[in-house]
C-alpha cells in the first residue's frame, strides 16, 4: 500500500505568504497536491500543518517532513510513501508507477519521491548526525534513483512562478 504525503509545513518566505492556500486552476495549492496524490495512493496525509508533523521537529526542511510520513506510514502499515511538496502544482497521475520501484525520487525536484517505509530509520539516522541535510545525500544513502519525468512538474516559490503555472495551466 502506498500512503501520499503533502509536505506542507514550510515557511513560504520566498512567496510572501502561505503559499498552500495559493489559488492556481481554481483549487489551492494544497488542494491541487492532495487531489494528485489521491489518484495513485491508498490514503493521503498533510505533514507539517495538522495532525502530522515534521519529525524530529519543525524547522528540518523537507527530510523532517519526508521522516514524518515514513513514520505514520510504518504505523498504519503502508509499505511506501509518495511525497511531493504543496509546491508542485499536482502530479501526474502515473507518478508513482514512473517512479516504481521504490527507492526513487524525480531528478530535478528531489522532494519528490516514492520511498519505503523500511528507509525510515536511516533517515532517523542521517537527521541525527551533524551534518547538511540534503535530499541527494539522504537518497543516496539508501540507493534512491534519480528518475527523469515524462512531463515537468511545477515548482512554484515566488508568485512570479504561480503566474507562470496559471498561464501553463489556462494554456492546456
Amino acid at each position: 500500500m502506498i500512503l501520499g504525503a503533502v509536505l506542507a509545513g514550510g515557511q513560504s518566505s520566498r512567496f510572501g505568504s502561505d503559499k498552500a492556500l495559493a489559488p492556481l486552476g481554481g483549487q489551492t495549492l494544497l488542494a491541487r497536491a492532495v487531489a494528485s496524490l489521491e489518484g495513485q495512493c491508498d490514503s493521503v496525509i498533510v505533514v507539517g500543518r495538522g495532525d502530522v508533523h515534521d519529525r524530529p521537529r519543525a524547522g528540518m526542511g523537507p527530510l523532517g517532513g519526508i521522516n514524518a510520513a515514513l513514520h505514520h506510514a510504518a504505523s498504519h502499515h503502508y509499505a511506501q510513501v509518495l511525497t511531493c511538496g504543496v509546491d508542485c502544482g499536482g502530479l501526474a497521475p502515473d507518478t508513482a508507477a514512473q517512479l516504481a520501484p521504490a527507492p526513487a525520487y524525480v531528478a530535478d525536484q528531489p522532494v519528490i519521491g516514492l520511498w519505503p517505509v523500511s528507509a525510515a530509520p536511516a533517515l532517523d539516522a542521517f537527521l541525527a548526525a551533524d551534518a547538511k541535510h540534503s535530499m541527494r545525500v539522504f537518497a543516496e544513502i539508501i540507493g534512491a534513483r534519480a528518475v527523469t519525468l515524462a512531463a515537468k512538474t511545477a515548482n512554484i516559490n515566488t508568485r512570479e512562478d504561480l503566474v507562470t503555472a496559471q498561464e501553463q495551466h489556462d494554456g492546456h
